[in-house]
């Protein structure tokens, strides 16, 4: 069996690899010299008008359908079969219409989640953003740059899940009588204060948690925004500086309005990850006290209470929030390329 696994294993992925790779590099090396031939005039132009047009679009298909096979397989097929799912009941055995969507909007339950997942996508992208934005501005040029970007880049290439055992740590709880393990409690025993259980209380603990994202992210942000920034023409910079701004203002006039496709990108590409939050909740609190979210609750409808067609509704719901977000990112690119 493992033989046969191993077998499909090659096959799916060399077939993948042909397709994406062999395939168009050899078309493309067969255009390349074409053109070299009609530059060197061995062979006639290609016809123009409607025949070449036609070429042109055969050409783009053949890079275009490796991705919209792949589109189909793994975007549209899964998103028409949960939506179908979202109209059926928990077994997917009968159809009930509007019911999951109803039940959705109605229990109480999963209003805290509408909830706390607005509280996710409403603070993460803000403060991971600022925080970015914040450190790019301090340590541009400043002397160990590099060593600086590092320390808070770190945490982007740790996994979510790993992120979150380490500050599990952070949060851990002992009694007055225990030595404290965990860094935020042994600080309050510092202080003078009584150790507390920080992630048992709604909303605090919703808020601990979003502090894990921020953390990571903030690196990303910071990564992508400093380039933004070294990117700014000298000479605007220069000019400003004859004109007698202060540091204020250099960053609110000159910055800032320079950085701003970057910051929409960063402020997208993070809404988007929070909206999808599912390993930090999971393991931290498991969405207990009042902590869930919708990826989360969407999975334990799905697969741990067998609904089925209450957990493909939030995941329908889930999808319906991604797409403005992403129609907006889609006009942003656009209005720069024209601009």
């Amino acid at each position: 069996m493992l033989v046969y696994g191993l077998v499909a294993f090659v096959v799916v992925v060399g077939g993948l690899l042909l397709l994406l790779d062999v395939v168009p590099t050899y078309f493309a090396r067969r255009r390349e010299r074409q053109l070299l031939a009609i530059a060197a005039g061995e062979i006639p132009a290609p016809p123009s008008g409607r025949v070449g047009k036609s070429r042109e679009w055969g050409f783009a298909l053949i890079f275009l359908l490796p991705v919209l096979m792949l589109l189909a397989i793994g975007l549209v097929v899964p998103l028409v079969r949960t939506t179908l799912l979202s109209f059926k009941n928990g077994g997917s055995t009968d159809w009930v219409g509007l019911e999951n969507y109803g039940w959705m909007v109605t229990d109480d339950g999963i209003l805290g989640v509408l909830w706390n997942s607005l509280l996710w996508v409403v603070l993460v992208p803000l403060v991971a953003t600022s925080v970015g934005l914040l450190y790019a501005v301090l340590v541009d040029k400043a002397r160990f740059e590099s060593v600086a970007k590092s320390l808070i880049f770190l945490p982007v290439a740790i996994s979510f899940v790993g992120a979150s055992i380490i500050w599990k740590f952070v949060y851990a709880y002992r009694s007055e009588e225990q030595d404290q393990i965990g860094l935020l409690n042994q600080i309050v025993v510092w202080l003078g204060g009584t150790p507390q259980q920080w992630l048992l209380d709604s909303p605090l603990n919703t808020l601990l948690l979003i502090a894990v994202m921020v953390w990571i992210q903030a690196g990303f942000a910071m990564v992508i925004l400093s380039a933004a920034i070294k990117a700014i023409p000298a000479d605007i910079v220069e000019a400003a500086r004859l004109d007698g701004v202060t540091a204020w203002q250099m960053f609110w006039r000159v910055t800032m309005p320079s950085i701003r496709p970057a910051l929409i990108v960063v402020v997208v590409a993070i809404t988007v990850a929070t909206m999808k939050i599912f390993d930090i909740v999971r393991t931290m609190t498991n969405g207990n006290y009042d902590t869930n979210v919708i990826a989360l609750e969407m999975y334990n409808q799905a697969f741990r209470y067998q609904q089925v067609g209450q957990g493909s509704a939030l995941a329908v719901f889930l999808f319906i929030l991604v797409i403005p977000i992403v129609i907006f990112q889609i006009r942003n690119l656009r209005r720069q390329r024209e601009g």
